[in-house]
């Protein structure tokens, strides 16, 4: 048993909801195994909760937003830096149960998945320091009111760092929420609902119902009494979600899935952008929307690439996530790692060429989720492994002749979350930027910035996340007129 599903058991909370300030026991029976991904063992049994706790979370939420919405920015402000304090504090602990649910090696998890969710916190909290809920248009008052109740549906692969990229800047809007975690990833749900409790967060501002997408995400999705829906997930997902929220013509935010561009310009260099844009690929073993799996190269420079991309994959170890020489750990569940493996087989079947990896488990590895980090060249921007998200440790190059071509090749795709452009002739890097149809795009593999919005164009989604209009997507503009004399 690992320290977090001790902890969560010794303290009652592992078999509960967090509703109305309280923990309590679920409405239903269901209940689902946790499975740690590295020894696809069963470490736990959580509840699965029902229309019946969903309703109740509702309900608190609405009870609590009159209050919550009226409460001064300042007051918002506090509670935000006190659980980006306890989050902090706590890093350790939500860093084992990162491992222990999604399989994250833990010096990533302590890294990357703690730390990056806490700044969503820290930026939610400092955004109130001086945003214009009010402001002055003629003798016009313009106000940004909170939308409401919210629901906040998360994913798997970044359990925590989804979370606080909902709920903090939702909380600071002046909105209640009920969150929805994925039921594959519950621990670092709970230990932030936690730290939640611990931070004196109002009863019924923030509630917790663990649960599946097709009971308890379609309830949230689909009640009248909730405003907003904030998804993180499939495309697939958020379709199902907006057609549910149809009905009640609430806002649906929604943060989909990706098939982001890495364009390599004639004069990148290649020594230092390759093996970047190889560990971006599969960061969180690829296990990220925005993850940028098809690398545009020179034909020309195609078999120097191959060598420095082989070369990158071939640092990677994979293994036992609690040790500390391990970069990638293994896939998250099962249903994903049996999709990266038929995904590595129809790009070997398509007649891709493969650089390095290929199916099956690394050498000394006989269970858990884990997949070799797989490498193709000499890919079409019509085979599968170029068109369809992956959500693995797999990346796909392909060669261009010229810059054109690679603009199309970019842009060639449903999705349109992330792209990244490298070269040295900085002019012609922003101006291919321009180009490509992505909410983001990472020029030269800057650092990440949590103050930079992050959201789709096409089937990648709509809304905004992070940063001050990841405040503004849970805001209502009101005009008064006449409120100036």
């Amino acid at each position: 048993m690992t320290d977090a599903v001790r902890h969560l058991n010794k303290s009652g909370r592992l078999g509960r909801f967090y509703i109305d300030g309280a923990w309590c026991g679920p409405g239903g029976r269901d209940r689902a195994s946790l499975v740690n991904p590295a020894t696809e063992t069963v470490i736990a049994e959580i509840p699965l909760g029902s229309a019946e706790d969903v309703e109740r979370a509702v309900s608190a939420a609405r009870r609590a937003f009159p209050g919550w919405f009226r409460t001064p920015p300042a007051e918002r402000a506090a509670l935000l830096g006190r659980v980006h304090a306890l989050v902090l504090e706590r890093s350790e602990l939500i860093a084992q149960a990162l491992t222990t649910e999604m399989g994250a090696a833990i010096t990533y998890a302590r890294r990357a998945q703690v730390p990056l969710a806490a700044e969503h916190l820290r930026v939610a909290r400092d955004n109130l320091a001086d945003f214009p809920f009010i402001s002055q248009r003629g003798k016009t008052a313009i106000l940004r009111e909170a939308i409401g109740v919210c629901s906040l549906i998360t994913p798997w692969n970044w359990p925590l760092y989804q979370i606080t990229a909902k709920v903090g800047p939702a909380l600071a809007a002046g909105c209640t929420v009920v969150l929805k975690p994925s039921e594959l990833s519950p621990l670092s749900a709970l230990l932030f609902a936690e730290v939640l409790d611990q931070a004196g967060c109002p009863p019924g501002v923030f509630n917790l119902v663990n649960g599946t997408g097709p009971v308890v995400g379609e309830a949230l999705a689909s009640h009248p009494e909730v405003d907003m829906v904030s998804i993180t997930g499939s495309t697939r997902a958020g379709v199902l979600v907006a057609q549910a929220a149809a009905s009640t013509v609430k806002r649906v935010a929604q943060e989909l899935g990706g098939k982001s561009p890495n364009i390599v310009l004639p004069d990148a260099d290649l020594a230092r952008c390759v093996p970047l844009g190889v560990a971006a690929a599969m960061r969180n073993l690829g296990q990220s929307c925005s993850a940028p799996t098809r690398m545009l190269v020179p034909r020309a420079r195609l078999d120097e690439v191959e060598a420095l991309a082989a070369a990158a994959a071939g640092e990677f170890v994979v293994g036992d996530p609690l040790l500390e020489a391990t970069t990638h750990g293994p896939i998250a569940n099962r249903a994903q790692f049996d999709r990266v493996q038929m995904m590595i087989e129809t790009g070997i079947g398509e007649g891709a060429k493969l650089v390095i990896g290929g199916p099956g488990r690394p050498e000394g590895l006989r269970s858990g989720f884990y997949a070799r980090p797989t490498i193709f060249s000499e890919v079409r921007r019509d085979m599968m492994i170029a068109r369809e998200e992956i959500f693995g440790p797999v990346l796909a190059i392909l060669p261009y002749d010229t810059l054109e071509e690679a603009i199309e090749i970019a842009n060639d795709t449903v999705y349109g979350l992330g792209a990244h452009v490298q070269g040295t002739d900085m002019e012609k890097v922003r101006d291919v930027a321009s180009r490509i149809r992505a909410g983001q795009v990472h020029l030269n593999s800057p650092d990440w910035d949590p103050n930079a919005p992050f959201g789709g164009y096409k089937r990648s989604g709509n809304g905004r996340e992070y940063g001050r209009e990841g405040m503004e997507e849970y805001l209502e503009t009101k005009a008064v007129l006449g409120f100036y004399s």
